[in-house]
């Protein structure tokens, strides 16, 4: 039975990593629908302002908490999640579980060059037989109905797109039903790590919740206005709502 607690007013999943996996491979087997999404702080902050986004995260499946600092609220505001799921891990954990059950993957987004190396890799790693197709993230808006046929077309059971926000979220909310494909996720810049094209934090820094000040040292200059407003925004947003968690106990 689904169990969800609730931050900023979006309801996010208890699901442990292990859970999640096992959701998604009854879906694929039953040839069900799942449309599955993660949220992390900057992403609950800019779900506040941008509905659009808002609704498509809400109206996901499956919600996991990608980042630390959500594991963290929830455990400040008296509702604890167990553990973080991270997007990028269960992305690799679900192309392995492709491999061993003979599902099909298409990978939509980013450069050429980056989800050809992303295609390569997994293909070397496992099998060509995994790859159910692939396609760069950089298109028109009138091509998007097409790019949701062609994956459609395509076969695949499981669909990852490596996409910025809000783009991916409502891409896959306004088109799921065209696309048809069992699960759907969409998995940021996980493709760039898969990649080699960015280095992923090292795991003492993924514990305490420090990735985003690692990808703001590789790339300071864009960065830190993005998680100076957002970090300090879901601190206030934190605080607010344990304060009015607060008086509503009084």
């Amino acid at each position: 039975m689904k169990n969800r607690i609730n931050i900023f007013n979006c309801p996010i999943d208890t699901y442990t990593m292990k859970e999640t996996i096992a959701n998604i491979d009854e879906s694929i087997q039953n040839k069900t629908h799942l449309h599955h999404v993660v949220v992390n702080a900057a992403k609950l902050v800019h779900m506040q302002k941008n509905k659009e986004l808002y609704d498509s995260v809400v109206s996901s499946d499956i919600i996991n908490a990608d980042g630390q600092a959500v594991v963290w609220a929830s455990r400040f505001l008296g509702q604890p999640l167990s553990e973080r799921v991270a997007g990028i891990d269960l992305m690799q954990n679900l192309v392995k579980l492709a491999y061993e059950k003979g599902y099909k993957v298409f990978f939509f987004g980013a450069k050429e060059e980056i989800v050809k190396g992303v295609v390569d890799k997994y293909s070397e790693q496992y099998s060509k037989d995994i790859i159910a197709g692939y396609r760069n993230g950089y298109f028109k808006k009138e091509e998007e109905e097409s790019i949701a046929k062609q994956i459609a077309n395509s076969g695949a059971d499981i669909l990852f797109v490596a996409i910025s926000s809000p783009t991916k979220e409502i891409f896959l909310n306004t088109y799921q039903d065209i696309i048809n494909t069992p699960f759907i996720m969409g998995v940021g810049g996980s493709f760039d790590v898969v990649a080699g094209k960015v280095t992923r934090a090292p795991l003492w820094m993924q514990r305490y919740g420090l990735e985003w000040f690692y990808r703001f040292l590789q790339e300071p200059g864009r960065m830190w206005k993005r998680y100076l407003y957002t970090n300090c925004m879901f601190l206030w947003l934190l605080l607010k709502e344990k304060l009015l968690k607060r008086q509503s106990k009084d």
